[in-house]
């Protein structure tokens, strides 16, 4: 009995592992277009997809980060200034791409802009706090998407949408939280509906990385500045214990970051170039042992554990 059911374990872990690992043939001649490539996870990206000879597209908010990604990459690759908030900008891009891609459409895109900040007790901020986050991190990445969707479903093609552990679980206030579970959402009902035209949607939850999002001393000057200009009647509500309190949690949570973002970038390189993409990829030992075991906790237990940092 249990030699047959150890063999069963390892036929299945073993079809699972070839299942997975079979990659695409003919990747030099997919296009692939990803946005927020200044730096971090975009940036890499960018460099590693071009390391294997595909053809990528990169978008990037500023010139300097242009200049700085053509000096690392081949001339196969392609820059293009994107401001995911601007819907004109996003139209533009789009056409931009149609044009770079001509009859075979688009093969990838990688929603990847994103920032982290304003991020504080929600008591603390306005409605413009969480607009800023929202409107980059979930109305920009819908923009984008649907404006590429004719290419990629002419190429049934791959989207691949950077969510977080966040858009799980919520431990803090502000928009990022809010904007992961939307993305989280969109891209649940996008997988759905486009299952029938042979287009696959996937999510990375990254944990918690070294990018310039989540630079610790601009999180931490954000906060003071926010906490400074606040009402001193919400001050005194709040105390100032709290305020210390938060900045020290943020403070650990922040000091315990990954480096190695080639965890996250080797991930979407997999839901980009594989035959059996995942639907989601957890990155970093954080979210897999962590961040994804809590968000599965009864609520009452995970709000009791929240209330013990």
């Amino acid at each position: 009995m249990w030699f047959w059911l150890l063999a069963f374990l390892g036929f299945y872990f073993l079809f699972r592992w070839y299942w997975y690992r079979q990659i695409l043939q003919n990747l030099t001649d997919k296009y692939v277009f990803i946005t927020g490539c200044d730096s971090g996870f975009g940036n890499l990206l960018a460099r590693q997809l071009d390391e294997q000879g595909l053809r990528v597209l990169a978008a990037c908010l500023t010139q300097r980060g242009i200049e700085q990604l053509k000096e690392a990459t081949s001339q196969r690759l392609q820059t293009i200034i994107l401001d995911v908030t601007d819907s004109e900008n996003v139209a533009a891009a789009a056409s931009w791409v149609k044009q770079q891609v001509g009859d075979r459409g688009l093969w990838g895109l990688v929603n990847n802009a994103g920032i982290a900040s304003p991020m504080a007790p929600n008591g603390w901020l306005t409605k413009n706090d969480f607009c800023k986050i929202l409107n980059v991190n979930l109305v920009g990445m819908i923009d984008v998407t649907l404006s590429l969707l004719p290419l990629i479903r002419k190429a049934k093609g791959r989207i691949v949408n950077v969510s977080s552990v966040f858009g799980r679980i919520s431990f803090v206030g502000g928009g990022y939280n809010i904007s992961k579970y939307g993305v989280e959402a969109f891209s649940d009902s996008l997988r759905r509906e486009l299952c029938s035209f042979g287009v696959k949607v996937c999510i990375i939850e990254p944990g918690a990385f070294k990018t310039p999002i989540t630079d610790l001393k601009y999180i931490e000057e954000t906060i003071q500045q926010i906490w400074s200009c606040l009402p001193e009647e919400i001050k005194e509500s709040y105390g100032q214990a709290s305020y210390d309190n938060y900045l020290k949690n943020q403070h650990r949570t922040l000091n315990a970051r990954s480096s190695k973002l080639t965890l996250v970038t080797d991930c979407m390189e997999h839901a980009l170039t594989a035959v059996h993409p995942h639907t989601r990829y957890s990155a970093g030992w954080d979210a897999k042992l962590f961040y994804l075991p809590f968000s599965y906790l009864p609520t009452s237990v995970a709000d009791f554990l929240s209330l013990m940092q």
